[in-house]
């Protein structure tokens, strides 16, 4: 590998990170009190995860934390960002906290603080405590979980406790990864736990999940010490129409509206726009958005986290779309992740390279997005809190793991956040996806995201090639203006 002698440098205090979540590396799901969360009952559930795989043993973290916080070290991560599970440190989703679970997340913090590495918790990655999916506050016979208004109040205690055990040595916060995910393949396509098709569910979940961010960054400022900086990450669409047709427009305001304006208008603005309550009244009429709700979801935010993974191209709709695949890069479903838009809009692949998940590589999807969220929330810091990908990653004859075209990836993509910066963004760091290969939700241990390749049968970890790129860049502070690799 060579690279030329032009230099990309970043801020002196530009945090260097990687991210995980619980259920996808900790396994001892039924260890210290744990109890199932939605995902567990999902990969438990014949044909809802590849290969009936489940995160039951994942990569064992649980067991393993003081050596992959050594690996961390070892490869100069600054930063370290993961979540905590919610059935681990409160089983039944309400009351009493388990001390053996938190007791879990002090000692992987203090680790993390003894080598140098800055812990940012995030609070919920997906893992809803099964009996709150199960519990039916208002005797809705369709569920709990998140369409439920009380699991936003649920979330908030939850915050509460987390808070009170760990706010003595963690500084960031973030509330919700991905609430996108959580409400509309949750609820409306099925393709992640809990698996429910139901549209006007999945709005409902939205609104809760808005609101749930609200009541737990409230719960999170009465109990942390004023140091502290909370947050949210999106999982924002870089929207792009196929042509510049004003149908074409049209479909990229619908799918904007629903992948990013539906969290962004509440969280940012304290409002949702009068275009996604119309293109969505067929579905719901938002009897549940109670008042005072937006002002709870309006609540000030330190920093804003972007996960960013490639841009979504859209048309109007297409009159011979019926039965194709939806090439929305979000699974593979026949109910839809677009409630109120499937009749309007169709889904196009963006040309170029792809990863293994059939994800185009386009960097500048992130920097747009780092410049429209600095003009949507001006001196609200930035922090791309995920960003990677999956490649089909094997050791080779030496046992050593090379992965050019992650290196290639990621140069890519750290060009583009530098470029942000450049032109004005905020962003104070940058936390790699994955840290490890791991359970990889319904494609189960079939993708690689990981800077450290894991085998599964042995649990042996071996830093990949962009593994040692990324702590190189990250020692220095700054990218080769250009990489080619051998």
């Amino acid at each position: 590998m060579s690279s030329s002698t032009a230099r990309l440098t970043f801020p002196p205090d530009f945090l260097w990170g990687a991210a995980t979540a619980a259920y996808q590396i900790e396994g001892a799901v039924r260890e210290d009190g744990r109890t199932p969360s939605i995902w567990d009952t999902f990969s438990h559930t014949p044909g809802k995860v590849l290969g009936g795989d489940t995160g039951d043993v994942a990569v064992d973290h649980y067991h393993r934390w003081r050596d992959d916080v050594r690996l961390m070290a070892d490869l100069g991560l600054s930063a370290y960002r993961f979540s905590v599970s919610w059935s681990r440190v409160q089983p039944t989703g309400r009351g009493p906290a388990v001390q053996r679970g938190l007791d879990f997340y002090r000692a992987l913090v203090d680790e993390l603080l003894a080598h140098g590495i800055r812990p940012m918790v995030t609070l919920y990655h997906w893992d809803l405590p099964q009996e709150l999916e199960d519990a039916f506050p208002s005797g809705s016979a369709a569920g709990g979980g998140w369409p439920e208004r009380d699991t936003a109040h649920r979330f908030a205690e939850y915050a509460g406790i987390v808070a009170g055990a760990l706010g003595d040595r963690v500084e960031m916060w973030t509330t919700l990864n991905e609430p996108w995910c959580s409400a509309f393949l949750g609820y409306g396509s099925g393709v992640h736990a809990p698996g429910r098709t139901d549209p006007a569910a999945a709005l409902r979940a939205a609104h809760h999940l808005n609101l749930a961010h609200g009541l737990g960054a409230q719960a999170l400022r009465d109990a942390l010490p004023g140091r502290a900086r909370i947050g949210v990450s999106l999982n924002p669409s870089a929207v792009r129409p196929l042509t510049p047709s004003a149908a074409d427009q049209d479909a990229r305001r619908r799918i904007d509206a629903l992948a990013n304006r539906v969290f962004t208008g509440p969280m940012l603005h304290g409002a949702y726009d009068d275009d996604l309550l119309a293109d969505t009244a067929r579905v719901t009429d938002w009897s549940f958005v109670r008042d005072g709700d937006l002002r709870i979801t309006h609540h000030p935010l330190d920093f804003l986290g972007i996960n960013y993974y490639s841009p979504a191209v859209v048309s109007a709709s297409e009159a011979d779309k019926a039965g194709r695949p939806r090439p929305d890069g979000h699974g593979a479903s026949t109910h839809s992740p677009w409630p109120g838009a499937d009749e309007h809009v169709s889904f196009h692949r963006a040309p170029g390279e792809l990863t293994a998940m059939d994800w185009p590589v386009d960097p500048t999807g992130l920097k747009d997005l780092l410049l429209e969220y600095t003009a949507q929330a001006p001196g609200v810091p930035l922090y791309v809190t995920e960003n990677g990908a999956a490649y089909d990653d094997k050791p080779g004859a030496g046992g050593q793991v090379h992965d050019p075209e992650r290196i290639r990836y990621l140069h890519g993509h750290l060009a583009a956040v530098h470029e942000a910066i450049l032109a004005g963004a905020d962003v104070r760091g940058y936390y790699l996806w994955s840290l490890l290969d791991n359970f990889e939700w319904a494609y189960g241990y079939s993708k690689r995201f990981g800077a450290v390749y894991v085998d599964y049968a042995t649990q042996a970890r071996v830093p990949k090639s962009s593994a040692h790129w990324y702590a190189k860049v990250a020692a220095a502070g700054e990218l080769p203006g250009e990489v080619a690799v051998d």
